[in-house]
Order: structure tokens, then sequence, then C-alpha cells
């Protein structure tokens, strides 16, 4: 099966009731209301600026619809189609319709500036680019230098000159479904590499890989057509879309919210009646923090139809998450580990029934294989340290046009993560660090993410990034930059006053204030990091050699 089936599916089975939610907590009209206020006001009509809402029919309509246009300008299959867009409630819609084309969709991140939007337009061959009007400013800079880009659509009013208007010229193109037969081993999409470690690369996947993540996702959360998911992250990232492919393959609702604040969570969670909340480690923190100091009452929200609240994308601190039990007992928690080359998450997974195991990743998830090799890709003993790699059906396929970076981590059908690892006596996974991560100091490995785990549990410090500082004694020192919450002050020799607790070489040796950078998915942008803190040391380090 491929994943448009699904989509014509619901239509055919629950064309009328509700597939798509957005909300827009932005909007003038918004009071942050709890929810005792909103029974006398009326904020949350359907498709008013707050909120607007879309069929499982019109969904597959609007998807048809927008194949019909792009094979109506010659665009067919194989052809890459670009999507700069933020979550809305459009994106999904030309997402499948992308796929029904037969083409090969290409979502690009929101972040990225006028360069980094050319560069992956290029790599990934697109001949065909949607936008939004966010994003007019940073075309405008690139339009006239893109010459392989046939087609440019916007998406809203009145758009820049060079562009066509998307959803007016939709509706001159039939609903129906186009006369494209589609098979699990077309290509399907490219996703780009999040650029943690330089420039994104192109990670290409099939139709196979994306039904098998709606598998995967559905087996290890169980979502219902009684169940609604609460996405928030951006739909260009594997991450969100894939958790959403759960409420696909179940037929059920799902709610984008257009922003992060604590108070909007919890009043989405209200209005929609969430059952499923995927939370980033950043957004789960502000949360808390908003509960301890008073900003926020859980006692003005109606939460108890919430079953499920899971986090991923990055290492998940023990302690965040007994602070998060001690507020929400009732709660089932996951944590979920994955990849873009993965097919975003669900590789390994925690599993909801393995509270207990708080801090492991989890083990291999539905479908998927995974083990901990050395060097030379044999396994390690249990405890030791090595490289995770899994194999699975949503593994990529290659990355476009980069057969030397594929075959570095794609080996005898088996992807390595780049994650060092370690598994215990009951076989649930440990992250360690990212390999290219690992300080090493006066011979000894330091793993950042244990050090930034241990600095979490001091009650005045929000974020924490440990990275390795060239020294010209030891190699490398670790220091911990250390963003301090809000309304409170702290010394450094408070933290190393807490760090005695450490063993004395895995003690941070600089402490720096500042904020943590992070990058949508919430992954510390470490990279950013060694470029503003590690140059002049560098240089003294080579000085002083």
């Amino acid at each position: 099966m491929v994943i448009t089936e699904l989509l014509e599916r619901n239509a055919r089975l629950y064309g009328s009731e509700t597939a798509l939610v957005e909300i827009n907590p932005s909007d003038e009209r918004d009071r942050a209301a709890t929810w005792r206020e909103a029974q006398l006001i009326e904020l949350a009509q359907p498709n008013s600026p707050y909120r607007r809402e879309l069929s499982w029919r019109d969904f597959d309509r609007r998807a048809n619809r927008f194949a019909n246009l792009l094979l109506s300008r010659g665009v067919g299959r194989g052809t890459k189609v670009g999507i700069l867009m933020m979550n809305c409630l459009e994106w999904l819609p030309l997402y499948f319709g992308i796929l029904k084309a037969g083409c090969i969709a290409v979502p690009l991140n929101f972040r990225y500036s006028s360069d980094e939007i050319k560069y992956c337009l290029e790599l990934a061959d697109v001949e065909v680019l949607l936008f939004g009007p966010e994003f007019t400013g940073r075309m405008d800079v690139i339009a006239g230098d893109l010459p392989q880009v046939r087609f440019m659509f916007f998406v809203g009013s009145d758009g820049p000159a060079y562009t066509e208007d998307c959803l007016r010229l939709m509706g001159f193109c039939s609903s129906s479904a186009p006369p494209v037969a589609l098979d699990e081993t077309d290509h399907a999409a490219i996703y780009f590499s999040s650029g943690t470690t330089g420039f994104p690369k192109a990670i290409l996947h099939n139709h196979r890989a994306l039904y098998s993540s709606c598998r995967t996702e559905q087996a290890h959360h169980g979502q219902t057509r009684q169940d609604v998911f609460l996405c928030i992250p951006p739909l260009y990232h594997t991450g969100a879309k894939m958790h959403w492919f759960g409420s696909l393959l179940s037929g059920s609702k799902a709610v984008l919210l257009r922003g992060v604040k604590p108070e909007w969570i919890l009043r989405a969670v209200t209005e929609e009646k969430c059952t499923i909340v995927w939370l980033l480690v950043p957004w789960a923190q502000d949360l808390l923090d908003a509960i301890e100091s008073g900003r926020v009452d859980l006692n003005n929200y109606l939460l108890d139809q919430w079953r499920l609240m899971h986090i991923g994308a990055q290492p998940v601190p023990p302690s965040l998450i007994h602070r998060w039990m001690k507020y929400f007992p009732q709660h089932q928690y996951d944590t979920n580990y994955g990849l873009s080359e993965s097919i975003g998450p669900g590789c390994v997974h925690l599993g909801v029934e393995n509270i207990r195991k708080v801090g492991a990743i989890g083990k291999a998830g539905f479908l998927w294989q995974a083990k901990i090799v050395d060097e030379s890709g044999r396994e390690v003993a249990q405890g030791e340290i090595g490289e995770l790699i899994v194999n699975g059906p949503g593994v990529m396929l290659c990355y476009y046009k980069n057969k030397a970076a594929t075959d570095e981590i794609l080996k005898d059908g088996w992807l390595y993560t780049g994650d060092m690892a370690r598994m215990d006596e009951d076989g649930f996974i440990y992250l360690v660090d990212r390999k290219k991560d690992v300080v090493i100091s006066g011979g000894e490995n330091l793993y950042p993410v244990q050090i930034e785990d241990f600095l979490r549990r001091f009650d005045k410090i929000k974020d924490v990034a440990v990275i390795g500082l060239p020294d010209a004694r030891l190699g490398e020192i670790a220091a911990a930059i250390i963003e301090i919450k809000e309304d409170m002050t702290c010394t450094e020799e408070e933290i190393n006053s807490f760090c005695k607790e450490l063993p004395r070489y895995k003690r941070p040796r600089k402490i720096i204030f500042d904020k943590v950078p992070r990058n949508p998915t919430g992954k510390i942008e470490k990279p950013a990091l060694r470029e503003k803190y590690c140059h002049g040391r560098l240089v003294e380090a080579q000085i002083t050699n």
C-alpha cells in the first residue's frame, strides 16, 4: 500500500468528519481565555481567523486538485516539488497532492536563509516551488537566480509578480483522483538533514518508507479514531509529520497549533479535547516552569482526556520526566528516537509500559532492528559504549547525489546513526552522545549528554550544552554553556560547587552563561556554539604549542 491510499480511504469512510484543525492563538481576537471564560464567549468558531478546519473529504479533494494542477503543467512522475511554508491547513493537502501526481515532495526548513534555500533547491533538483507569504522577502533575493525552477506557486494572496496564485488555480482543476498509478518502490520525498554537522544533505525516501512509518507510529501509540493529536513542531521535518501519520492511519483528528506558549498548548488541549501531545524538551520545560512559577494554573483547563505525552528529537533528561509526572501523574509517557535518514521517529522507542526505564531511548521499534557496534562493525558487549545502528523499512535509499556520504552511513542495509550508545542488562538502549560531540580531554572520553543531564538537576538551570574547547595541555576541555531560568541569578561558584558530585575528570573546566541555541526540532546547535567559543581558544592553543 502507498500512503495516499490511506487518505482516499479516510475520505471515503469518514468524509464529513474533521481531519485537520489549524489554530492561530496569536490572532488579535485571542484573549488567552481559560476554558471557564470560553464558556461565555465564542472564540473558536470553525474557519475564523483563530481557528480553521478541514474534513477528510475536502482534504482529499484539495490534494487531488493540486495533483491535477501539476499534471496540467506537464509536471509528473519523478519531478521534485519544494514546499517552503509555515504550518497551516494547506500544508498537508499540498504535500499529498505532490505525492498523488507521482512527484517527489521536498519540504524545506522555514528557518533557511535565502542562500540556504537556493542551495537546497539546487541540490535536490527542485523544478516546482510552493511558498507562503512569510518567505516573500527571502525569495525576492534569489527568485531570478533559480533557472531550474520552472514554476513558482504562491500559497496566499497578493503574491510577488514572479509567482502564480496556487489556491486560485487549484479552483479550476478537477477534484477527482489523478490517473497516476503509484508503487511502494517509487521515490516519494526528499528531506534534509538538520545541518547540525555542516551543510544539509538531501535524504531520499520511497513510498514504502512513508507507509511503514504510519504502521510504526500507530503500533507504538495505539491511535484510535477517538484520539486527537496536537501537532506543534514544523511539518517540514519528518518527526512531526510521521507522528501525524498515526492519525492518518487511524482516521482521527489532528490539531496544528501555530505557537508554543504554555498557555496556548493547554488551551488547545482543552478546546479541541486533545488526547496525544508530542513535545520537544524546551517546550516541556517551559510548561513546567510556567506551572511552578504560578503563571499557569492547571485548574483553569480541562485536561482529563489527555492520555499521552511523548518526546523525541533529542536526549530527554530523566529529571524532566520526573517533574512532569509530578503534575501529570495520569499520563502515559514515551520517548521516540529516530533520524530523517530513518524516516523520522520510531526506529527505537521506549514504550508507554516502560516508564521505569526513563532515561533510556528504549528498544528497536516496530518493524525495526537495532544493535550497538564497535569501529569494525562488531557488536559490543552489554554495557559497553559503541555506535547505534538500525535496520528497517524506513532506512533511506541514499543521500541524493552524494554516493560517498551514502557509503559512509549505509553498510549492508544498516544505517549507522553516528550516536554513541550502550545497552543495559534488559536490552534497553541509552544514548551517550553524538560520535562527533565526544570530548577527548587528557586521553579521557567525556560524553557531553551525561554532564548535561547532571547539570539540569540544578534548579536554577533552564538549559545547558557542553562542548569541547581546544586546550594546549589536555587537547580539549569540557565547557558548559548554561542558560539560567528567568528571574534567577547564578554564579560560576554555585555551578562549580554543584559539580563536586561529579568525578573530577567530568567536571566542566569552563562555565559560560549564555542562551543555548536550538534548531526547530529542539536539537542543540553545537556547531554554532563551537564557532562562537572555540575559534579564539584554538588560536591561543596553537600559539602556546
